[in-house]
């Protein structure tokens, strides 16, 4: 170990190569290159295989990074792969929006004058290597079990959820309004951050391990809806995981102007077109081209979207942040990234109003200042004073995150408890809700959050409700006996 590993005092640290700015303003496609076999192995040589890794620790999964770390600088890219896949359902989804630089490399022991080893690439290179080798297999169930589990969303938690259920020989159902698996990270993450390949070749895995998909149906109390009652009747346990839709409202005068839009509604439609789709004449105004866009926001959803207007031809993208760059929750990397493709940021700064008549024309901010630290070490933002500007603005995006819809009302379900956010509210460590059989996970029930803590719910929650079933099949099993 100590020849092939502990090079990060040799060796310093590089991301795969990006393509130029200029060169990926003009399309779509991910913007790193992958990793060359040589230039992996090296990268992954920098761990230095600590007592205790701060990066698994820190990652939701506890991913056994050094350990794929180790094999891939030996050479062993197919064990790596079967230690990356063990604790973790979609490597290949994980390695390319990970926030990388707030969790694993984030923690990384190696003092930051050597840099954090580039655990993201690493894992995307090693995933990509096993599906160009044949090495990722549907993992088929041993023997196969009578109960039926139905799963309500097809996002990251509900995929993850119904591959582990299945594999234990469940007969899995999973159910989804939209049209393909994904969820947001089909149609509300840019193919600039995760190509849609990514996820056709999923989906086509776990039809083949044996998951049945019924899209295009939605669940709940409306007309041509599945309901919820349905569901139950129908499968031994359901498990919840719509995640959150809602978009959060920016509340100042001029809000109805035309020209305002939600940052789903302009994702998806990108998306859309992304797939060859029409997303409608009606849809028409949600494209960025000769445009000046203003969007309001400073999360990762943000960052999608100054980024895809940038790619549609937009006149000029700007950022409007009420906080400094230092506490913006999204990634520090895709600021960088935003900032060579040429969106400009518009720092301490909040809407006052929207101007125009009849369509937007301009956004008038506010500019802000942070407070002095509280006990928490949380500053506040204050307004300065007499200090408004105006943006031209032809299309402004709100991007302010996401809340989850009311679904105890949309689904005629009085009885599911919710949490005072309007999350579903489950029994601690056990997934379960208000309704018998009932479990939930991921954004419904944490809040708007990552990919990976999704996936982390959807694998808890399928040993919990395995767990659930077992001991309902003891217990009929014991009536049945006397």
């Amino acid at each position: 170990m100590a020849e092939r590993m502990l090079q990060f005092v040799s060796l310093p640290q590089e991301m795969p190569d990006k393509r130029a700015a200029a060169e990926r303003r003009q399309d779509f496609g991910e913007i790193y290159r992958a990793f060359a076999v040589e230039r992996a192995e090296q990268q992954a040589s920098r761990c230095s295989q600590c007592g205790v890794p701060f990066c698994s620790v820190h990652c939701p999964l506890g991913n056994n990074i050094p350990d794929w770390l180790k094999l891939t600088a030996e050479n062993r890219l197919e064990e790596a792969y079967q230690i990356s896949s063990a604790t973790n359902t979609f490597p290949e989804i994980c390695g390319r929006i990970c926030p990388q630089d707030r969790l694993c490399e984030g923690n990384c022991v190696i003092e930051k004058g050597f840099e954090s080893v580039t655990i993201g690439a690493v894992e995307k290179f090693i995933t990509e290597t096993a599906f160009e080798n044949g090495w990722v297999q549907p993992r088929k169930p041993m023997r196969e079990l009578p109960q039926s589990v139905g799963i309500v969303g097809a996002g990251p938690a509900g995929l993850a959820a119904a591959e582990q259920l299945r594999a234990l020989g469940y007969q899995v159902h999973v159910y989804d309004r939209h049209d393909r698996i994904g969820g947001l990270m089909v149609y509300g993450i840019p193919s600039f951050k995760l190509e849609k390949h990514v996820l056709d070749r999923r989906h086509e895995l776990m039809e083949e391990q044996g998951i049945v998909f019924h899209l295009s149906t939605p669940v709940g109390d409306g007309e041509g809806a599945v309901s919820l009652d349905t569901l139950r009747q129908k499968h031994e346990t359901v498990f919840l995981a719509t995640g959150v839709y809602r978009s959060r409202e920016v509340q100042v005068p001029g809000a109805g102007l035309g020209g305002i839009v939600q940052a789903i509604d302009f994702l998806t439609a990108s998306n859309k077109r992304g797939y060859h789709e029409d997303p409608g004449e009606e849809d028409a105004h949600l494209h960025a081209r000769d445009k000046r866009v203003v969007v309001i926001g400073g999360g990762d959803t943000a960052m999608d979207c100054v980024r895809t207007s940038i790619r549609q031809g937009a006149k000029s993208v700007t950022c409007l942040y009420r906080r400094d760059r230092v506490n913006m929750p999204g990634s520090l990397q895709e600021v960088a990234n935003a900032e060579e493709e040429g969106v400009e940021f518009a720092w301490l700064a909040a809407p006052e109003a929207f101007l125009g008549d009849g369509n937007v024309n301009g956004v008038r901010a506010l500019k802000m200042r942070l407070s002095l630290p509280d006990a928490t070490g949380r500053q506040s933002v204050e307004i300065v004073p007499e200090s408004s500007f105006v943006l031209e603005a032809d299309l402004v995006v709100k991007a302010l995150g996401f809340d989850p819809e009311n679904l105890p009302e949309q689904w005629g379900q009085p009885d599911l408890a919710v949490t005072k956010w309007g999350t579903l509210k489950v029994r601690p460590g056990a997934f379960e809700t208000s309704l018998p059989g009932v479990f939930a996970g991921g954004d419904i029930v944490r809040g708007a959050s990552l990919v990976v803590w999704a996936i982390r719910d959807g694998r808890e929650a399928a040993a919990e409700m395995h767990q659930w079933m077992k001991a309902k099949t003891k217990a009929e099993q014991a009536v049945a006996a006397e």
